[in-house]
């Protein structure tokens, strides 16, 4: 099996070398790029599986590089470093496509875990070619149309529960984490979001009571698992 290549953008040369051996170290290839400009330039000339952008850098920021690589692939997970920590950042870090941003100083093995989240993630969805045709169980689940059916019988699904049934099915037979779902679908994590979802999850165990395969497991102090015969 391949090595999952990174390209890594940092123009501390400190930095960039102990992110380079440190990511090395765990079995990852890297590419280091010490300003924006020469991190695109590398992003153009090789095919990467991760990309690790620093904010603050010469001649083109993290920001920029990250706008133009999302042009060239909108896939590509990028995770954003910066000694910021102004939420204003972050936010513009999120709408530039980040899939997750770490300001430093931050433990290197916390690094590790979250590339390891967002590879397991993507290649979850890209497993999945068809949101139209999402097999749970006896059920046919259409994610754009919003509905699930079997033999004749459809079920039309509010947003909501299309959604939250659409991270579990990308993630079928594994845990999702209860914040996680929160805080994609309903933006926070508190206790009367959290209280909306136990509905929405009753309901989807409803829509699917005549398959007894499928089961939306809770896991304790955890969050949820859907599973059905494959």
């Amino acid at each position: 099996m391949s090595k999952i290549k990174i390209l890594v953008a940092e123009d501390d040369p400190n930095m960039g070398l102990v992110l380079k051996e440190f990511l090395k170290a765990k079995g990852f290839e890297i590419t280091l790029a010490v300003n924006g400009k020469e991190a695109y330039e590398k992003f153009c000339s090789d095919t990467f599986d991760f990309c690790i952008l620093d904010v603050m850098m010469p001649i083109k920021d993290g920001f920029t590089v990250a706008q133009e690589i999302r042009k060239a692939d909108k896939n590509v997970p990028i995770i954003f470093l910066t000694a910021k920590s102004m939420k204003e950042d972050t936010i513009k870090g999120l709408k530039v496509g980040a899939d997750d941003y770490m300001t430093k100083p931050f433990n290197m093995e916390e690094l590790i875990l979250r590339i390891n989240a967002i590879l397991r993630r993507t290649s979850e969805v890209s497993e999945i070619k068809d949101k139209n045709n999402i097999q749970v169980g006896k059920y046919l689940f259409n994610y754009n149309q919003q509905f699930i059916t079997k033999d004749d019988e459809t079920q039309k699904l509010t947003s909501k529960e299309t959604e939250l049934l659409y991270i579990l099915a990308i993630n079928a037979f594994q845990t999702v984490e209860r914040s996680a779902i929160l805080k994609k679908i309903w933006g926070d994590d508190n206790y009367f979001n959290g209280r909306s979802m136990d509905v929405y999850i009753a309901k989807l165990r409803k829509y699917f009571r005549e398959d007894e395969t499928v089961e939306i497991m809770n896991i304790h102090g955890s969050g949820y698992k859907l599973i059905y015969n494959q």
